[in-house]
């Protein structure tokens, strides 16, 4: 089965419903998303409209993966960069594919999405991104092209005595081309 991919969905209360349930079944699974399990939707929801609002300001977009059934599988987030310095790559957020469609290529399909999402964005040069030390996603994320660029040892404290690192990655877009010169 293959995911349908859409940025910018307009946003529903079934999707904000699907995407709800997505984080909190992510991160009850162990999935390193922002939250510890146990957690509940109702823990989840404050960050969710934060993203909401980002969204409505127009610094951060949307990236759902929906299954046949139209049920959001996959969600991943991008956001600019409000410094006109970093305005040229974009950051990624709370990328999230859901348990039962782990180990089927959605994860790998979902930054591709993103990938190609950042490339028709003007200006993008590349995507950065953050993920929670002790799970291994510096190697599946580094067989999708991305490149380790930094780490900050024990700067995620999952639990007392259980500190983790925060590995910065980075997948170069290579820059635009620029359009030919109509003089020459």
């Amino acid at each position: 089965m293959t995911l349908t991919f859409t940025v910018e969905p307009p946003i529903t209360p079934a999707l904000r419903d699907d995407l709800l349930d997505l984080w909190a079944d992510v991160s009850n699974a162990g999935g390193a998303v922002g939250f510890v399990p146990p957690v509940r939707r109702e823990e989840i929801r404050p960050e969710l409209v934060r993203h909401f609002v980002h969204m409505a300001e127009g610094r951060t977009r949307l990236l759902v993966g929906q299954d046949a059934d139209g049920t959001t599988a996959a969600a991943a987030f991008l956001a600019g960069n409000p410094q006109h310095l970093n305005a040229h790559w974009l950051s990624l957020y709370s990328v999230m594919v859901h348990p039962r469609h782990q180990g089927k290529g959605h994860g790998r399909d979902l930054l591709a999405a993103a990938e190609d999402a950042a490339r028709a964005t003007p200006g993008i040069e590349a995507i950065r991104l953050s993920c929670r030390g002790g799970h291994g996603l510096e190697h599946f994320y580094g067989s999708c092209g991305y490149k380790e660029v930094g780490r900050v040892p024990g700067a995620v404290r999952v639990a007392p005595d259980d500190d983790r690192d925060e590995i910065f990655m980075l997948l170069p877009l290579g820059r635009p081309s620029r359009p030919a010169d109509p003089a020459a």
